[in-house]
Parts: C-alpha cells; sequence; structure tokens
C-alpha cells in the first residue's frame, strides 16, 4: 500500500499520460462530466500496475461516440445497450461507460439497465466500496461516496450498500470477493462473510461460464489458497466444485492419515512455487493447468477410502479422481484441451512414487515419459509438489530419487530423442512387410513394435523385421514364417 502522497503521485502520473489527457480534454470540451473509475483508480493507490483503463461518463452513448469520433482511431461497440463504447486512443484501448443506475431481478443476475446522471449515483451501484472510487478529469478530483479510501487503508473488502442486497442483486459478486481476497491480500468485512454465507445457493443462477472465469482469475492469483478457504467455509465451493469441500471427509475422526483437504492447499501452495521457479524471470501467465491439476489430484479419496487392518487405503483414487476430475471441469465448461490435461495429470500423480522405493530400468522410464507425453514438465512439478510429510529425511529421500529420474530422463532423451518414441517401422513398412491390409492388425504390430522401442531402445532395422515376422507367425497375422516373407494381400 503506497502513502497518500504516493497514491496521489500515482493517480497524477496517469491522467497527465497522454490517451487520459486527450480523452479528459475532448469531454470536458464538449461539456460531459468524465472520470477514470474502478479498477485503474483502486490499483493506482495500491501500488499495483494499472492494465485497464476504464472511464464512466454523463454522456449517452451516441454522444461517447461524438466525441471519440476526431481523437479516436478506431472505435467499437462492445456494449451498446450496457452504456459501454471502445475505443483506441493515442495508442491505448479503453472503454467508456456512461453513467448508469440499475435494478435486478432476483431470478436472474442480467441486470435492468437504466442510465443515470450522476457520479456518485454510478458509483454506489458498484460491487465494492474499493471500486466505488473515481478519479474526475481535468480537474484531478477523487470521488469516494463510501468508504473505499478508507477501506483500502484498512485492507478490507466492503460493499457500499448492505452485502445482502449486492450479493441478492449478482450472485457472482461473492466469487470476486474471494477472488479479490486472494490477489489483493485484503480481508472480508464479517457482513460480507455472512452474506456469502446466507446467499450462497444463489449461485445457482449464474452461468457455468462465468463461474469457470472467476475460478480460473482466482487460480491465477499468485496466493490462491486464501480465496479457497474463504469459498470453502462459506460453502461457496460447495455449489461448483463440491470434490474439494468433500476432502474433509476424508479425514477420520482419529487422524490416522494426513488432513487430504489442507494437504491439497498445500499441494497447491507448493506447486505454484515450483511454477514460479522454473519459469524464472520469464513473464508468463499462470499454469492454470498445473494449479488445477493440484487443487484436484486428490479428489478421489473420499469415494475410496477404506479402514483395513493395516490402516486406511485410498486404492485407485488416481484413476477414479481423474474421472471425477474430467466430469467437473466439462460441467464448468473447461475446454477440452484443459480437461483432458488436468485429468491427466491427476490420474499420474501417483506413478512417480514406486520409483523411490525402488529404481526403475530404462524401459520404465520411457513408460513414464510416453504416458505423460506433453503433461510431462507438469508433471514433474506436481509430482514434487506433492511431498508434504514433515519427516525431513523422507522428504529428502524423495527429492533425490526425483532429481534422479529427471537426471535419467535427459539423459535418455538426448541419447534417443525420447519426445519423439516411434518402433522403427511405420504403418506401410508393416503393411508391405505382413502383406496385410489396413486395420486392427496393423495397429497391434505397431504396438508390438513400440513396447520393443520401449523395453530395448533402438534396434537394427532388419532386426526388428525378422522379430515382426516372428510376432506375426505366432499371432497367425499375414501368413508369416518366422525368418521368411508374408504373402501380399490380395
Amino acid at each position: 500500500m503506497l502513502s497518500v502522497a504516493e497514491s496521489l503521485a500515482a493517480l497524477r502520473e496517469i491522467a497527465e499520460s497522454r490517451p487520459v489527457r486527450v480523452l479528459a480534454e475532448a469531454f470536458d470540451a464538449a461539456g460531459h462530466e468524465f472520470a477514470l473509475v474502478g479498477g485503474p483508480v483502486r490499483d493506482a493507490m495500491l501500488g499495483r500496475a494499472v492494465t485497464d483503463l476504464d472511464f464512466t461518463t454523463s454522456a449517452r452513448p451516441d454522444e461517447i461516440e461524438a466525441v471519440l469520433a476526431p481523437i479516436a482511431q478506431k472505435t467499437w461497440d462492445v456494449g451498446r445497450a450496457f452504456g459501454t463504447v471502445a475505443a483506441r486512443v493515442a495508442g491505448e484501448t479503453v472503454e467508456i461507460t456512461t453513467y448508469r443506475a440499475e435494478s435486478y431481478d432476483p431470478e436472474s443476475r442480467k441486470p435492468e439497465v437504466s442510465f443515470g446522471d450522476t457520479l456518485d449515483g454510478d458509483l454506489i451501484r458498484r460491487d465494492f466500496t474499493m471500486n466505488a472510487l473515481a478519479l474526475r478529469l481535468p480537474a484531478m478530483t477523487l470521488v469516494d461516496p463510501g468508504t473505499g479510501v478508507e477501506d483500502i487503508l484498512a485492507a478490507r473488502i466492503a460493499t457500499p450498500g448492505t452485502a445482502e442486497q449486492s450479493f441478492t442483486d449478482d450472485p457472482l459478486r461473492m466469487l470476486r470477493a474471494a477472488r479479490f481476497s486472494a490477489q489483493l491480500g485484503f480481508a472480508v468485512d464479517e457482513e460480507v462473510r455472512a452474506a456469502m454465507t446466507a446467499l450462497a445457493d444463489r449461485l445457482d443462477i449464474v452461468s457455468a461460464e462465468r463461474i469457470r472465469d472467476e475460478l480460473s482469475k482466482l487460480l491465477g492469483a499468485d496466493t490462491p489458497v486464501p480465496g479457497l478457504r474463504l469459498l470453502v467455509d462459506t460453502g461457496l465451493l460447495e455449489r461448483f466444485l463440491p470434490e474439494v469441500p468433500a476432502l474433509k471427509l476424508a479425514q477420520d475422526d482419529h487422524g490416522r492419515h494426513k488432513d487430504v483437504y489442507e494437504h491439497s492447499l498445500t499441494v497447491l501452495e507448493q506447486a505454484i512455487e515450483l511454477e514460479s521457479e522454473r519459469r524464472g524471470a520469464e513473464e508468463t501467465e499462470p499454469d492454470l493447468v498445473l494449479r488445477l491439476a493440484a487443487l484436484l489430484h486428490d479428489i478421489g479419496k473420499p469415494s475410496t477410502r477404506r479402514f483395513e487392518p493395516g490402516g486406511v487405503t485410498f486404492h485407485h483414487h488416481d484413476v477414479v479422481g481423474a474421472k471425477l476430475a474430467r466430469k467437473r471441469l466439462r460441467a464448468l465448461r473447461f475446454d477440452n484441451e484443459t480437461i483432458a490435461a488436468v485429468a491427466r495429470l491427476t490420474e499420474l500423480h501417483l506413478r512417480f512414487f514406486g520409483y523411490s522405493d525402488q529404481a526403475w530400468t530404462d524401459s520404465a522410464v520411457r513408460r513414464y515419459v510416453r504416458d505423460a507425453g506433453p503433461q510431462l514438465e507438469r508433471l514433474h512439478v506436481l509430482t514434487r509438489a506433492d511431498v508434504t510429510t514433515r519427516n525431513q529425511r523422507k522428504a529428502d529421500r524423495l527429492a533425490f530419487a526425483y532429481d534422479d529420474i529427471e537426471q535419467r530422463i535427459a539423459e535418455l532423451r538426448e541419447q534417443e530423442e525420447m519426445d519423439s518414441v516411434r518402433p522403427g517401422l511405420d504403418g506401410a513398412a508393416i503393411m508391405a512387410l505382413l502383406g496385410i491390409r489396413p486395420g486392427p492388425e496393423v495397429g497391434r504390430a505397431y504396438q508390438f513394435l513400440l513396447e520393443v522401442r520401449l523395453d530395448e531402445g533402438d534396434r537394427p532395422e532388419e532386426e526388428l523385421r525378422e522379430r515382426l515376422l516372428a510376432w506375426a507367425a505366432e499371432q497367425g497375422i499375414g501368413g508369416a514364417e518366422p525368418g521368411g516373407t508374408a504373402t501380399p494381400a490380395p
């Protein structure tokens, strides 16, 4: 948080930037009120990077377009019914929205939009006090009709009106509260927390796509765990990702194994830390696939928990968890690529732990790489993050084992180009050698050669041909004889 003087200096720097100055002067000359509003004001006061420029004005959409016409390189309609016009001005993309005063249907989060006449009226309808701030331009006057500045100074998330009315109007705001809590490190006001708990079922009217987007933004925060805890504690996560709060049920009354819920949150934190270390100074987006997999990797445990003489077991929770992850992410309308990747990582997250007990053959290492496919690097991170034991000797042993397997993978990749593991003969060569047509038999023969490749590495082509003929003869495929040739297909 910046000091008051530093906050004012940051706001002045934005106001004096060329695109903002050009806009402010144009709207002022046309006789319209104009102000920088919401997130940019909040972020400038917090010392965060301002990436979006959002403005509000007394001008109606037609008047906005008229003001923009001589100064914008381009304008486009992003929501005329909501009074929003976007433009490219002095090299920056901006959005300008007419003052709004709207009402909500209790059965829908979509407002009935009407245009307002005052800046204060526009601000008071916004989600949180920290976003209900505006900087009048070009006068450089800060407008705070509620307790926005006070709440920013106190690192508190509160609503301009009652939290109950705010969340009744737009239930998605409850997820935004959790996301801001994670992104900004703010605590939610007790009234906000109580309203989130009481109105959790209101989230059911929000589309899966909107919920998915907020969840993705939350997981993209540097420290998403506080926001996730808030969603679990208020019952909101139960409405759209019930498998996570269900992890608490995997803990037995006598504490005979670790708390799976707390373990999963720790794995997420450690995965983010490792992700950051591997990414280094590169400017890349947070890895949503990795973070989803870290959060969901153990969701198969509640349904597979068994109490046996030797203790609590979770047999096949990796396979069950992969199926649950696929089903839940599909319901949240995630894209197919993300769904497949998260499910695959969940299914494979236990594979490594056999290596720590007994070193694998080269064949087993090749299979590990083959099965992970394009998710190998993420699997490296997830597997390392999955070690949350307090037994330092055990943690050190597992870390050493994973260092070893990564080194062996690197060596084998260098020797054999493992990223493109293929048998020595392609489908056309197999059909020609065995005299068969395209069909399942070609696939079986290809798989046989792939197993040879994985088990033994590269082999001479002539040897592969002999072995394939021998295998085909045993299988009764193509009329092949060991040491001979196959009869061509008619």
